[in-house]
């Protein structure tokens, strides 16, 4: 499995200043079940928890690497809330991963749940799978080098 998620080193907005993606916030049932599944499952590091007492919530942010220079998930606990309604509109995360066949087996050998193998595309020839973390969010396996990405946005 590739040890790194995708992300923007720094770009600059229409005012020239420097922007980047820091983050995405999952909201967890369990932060410790969460902390399991991203880092025994995904590879993933723990970097760091914070716990706010007064607003009842805690979060544990990991990634494959720094929050200097990677997007790292921030998973948040509310105290006392143990499930939440997916929605329609989040879609799902994705990881790059070196052979996306190799990673749903590794998935599943360690427990983790594989909801569509890998293979091509329906529509295309990028290859991918899905699997789903233990508060049901997808997450996207994309095998690398099965897509182009753009070097120049």
């Amino acid at each position: 499995m590739a040890t790194k998620m995708g992300f923007i080193r720094g770009s600059l907005n229409n005012k020239g200043e420097m922007m980047r993606i820091l983050h995405t916030m999952l909201r967890v049932g369990d932060l410790q079940r969460s902390i399991d599944f991203y880092t025994g499952v995904l590879g993933m590091k723990l970097i760091r928890t914070q716990d706010y007492p007064d607003g009842e919530f805690t979060l544990a942010f990991v990634g494959y690497g720094n929050e200097y220079q990677n997007t790292v998930l921030e998973l948040t606990y509310n105290y006392g809330k143990t499930s939440y309604d997916m929605g329609a509109a989040y879609g799902h995360m994705a990881i790059e991963v070196d052979d996306a066949y190799q990673a749903c087996e590794l998935v599943k050998a360690k427990g983790g749940k594989v909801i569509r193998e890998a293979g091509p595309m329906k529509h295309g020839t990028i290859i991918i799978a899905f699997i789903e973390d233990p508060d049901g969010y997808k997450i996207e396996f994309i095998q690398k080098g099965s897509i182009e990405y753009p070097e120049h946005v």
